[in-house]
């Protein structure tokens, strides 16, 4: 059963889903992108609270989190917050599984903090050498110009842009949700994140350096139509996850977990079973 309470990390709220056994200090983190919220997770969050603690937040800026004009809207400004929201919750050993800026805040924080990692599912993300900003990333980038797409946008349009590169569709509930949680804070926390994010594959490789001595199982999943994030990455992960499994959903794009969701749980959820059963075992 799943329950949605509040963690507040230095006066910034961050209401979090929770499923399984609040009292363990392992848990499966599951981190966002944009821009989504905690709820991206709610039926993987389901299928693996029956086995393992789960642990999902909205992270500033999105969602219904807090979205103040003073937080600070970095990579390394979402990884202190992540840790304190961890730390407020007593994880001690973490599962992640990352999606989007959320693997981006998420490898961050593992590279900092590697023995609280017991395992990685990058869906859609990872460390990304040589990668070059979106068409919407260099428009939000854009002084002036990514103010006024955010102004201008409407829900109609919103539908109409999503059907690029997802060639199964997105659920009409999905694009809905994700809609009506785009408001005035969100669209500011996205300018912000993206223009203080210069050099998105030279922080993936400053990280990549620090993950890169770590044998951490991984599960990378990619959809191969993502028109933000190309799924030739897939395959690069294993230069810096040497135990990474790689699947590569041919029809699936940018969010397969909402594409797909029935395919996505089938690999995923397996993975995690097994990694909580090795970490279960006495060392």
């Amino acid at each position: 059963m799943l329950e949605m309470s509040d963690v507040v990390v230095a006066g910034v709220r961050s209401p979090v889903l929770q499923g399984g056994p609040r009292e363990a200090e392992e848990a499966v983190v599951f981190l966002h992108g944009n821009p989504g919220f905690s709820l991206d997770w709610e039926d993987l969050s389901e299928r693996v609270g029956v086995f393992a603690r789960t642990i999902a937040p909205d992270m500033p800026g999105f969602g219904n989190a807090d979205k103040p004009e003073k937080f600070e809207y970095t990579v390394d400004g979402y990884a202190r917050h992540l840790d304190g929201v961890l730390e407020k919750l007593g994880v001690r050993h973490t599962h992640l599984v990352l999606h989007d800026f959320g693997g981006v805040w998420g490898l961050a924080w593992a590279a900092a903090h590697p023995v609280a990692v017991t395992s990685l599912t990058l869906i859609n993300i990872g460390v990304l050498p040589g990668y070059h900003w979106h068409y919407l990333a260099r428009i939000w980038r854009t002084p002036l110009l990514g103010e006024m797409f955010m102004a201008t946008a409407t829900r109609w349009g919103f539908h109409l842009l999503l059907r690029h590169g997802n060639p199964r569709g997105l659920p009409k509930p999905f694009v809905n949700r994700m809609f009506d949680h785009f408001d005035r804070g969100t669209r500011r926390a996205v300018l912000r994140l993206y223009r203080a994010t210069d050099d998105p594959g030279g922080i993936s490789e400053r990280y990549g350096a620090a993950l890169r001595s770590q044998e951490w199982p991984t599960l990378v999943t990619w959809g191969r139509a993502d028109p933000y994030l190309p799924a030739r990455y897939a395959e690069r992960q294993r230069d810096y996850f040497p135990r990474a499994e790689v699947v590569v959903f041919d029809r699936s794009g940018h969010w397969p977990y909402a594409d797909d969701p029935e395919r996505v749980a089938a690999t995923v959820i397996p993975f995690l079973k097994r990694q909580i059963a090795a970490n279960a075992q006495p060392q």
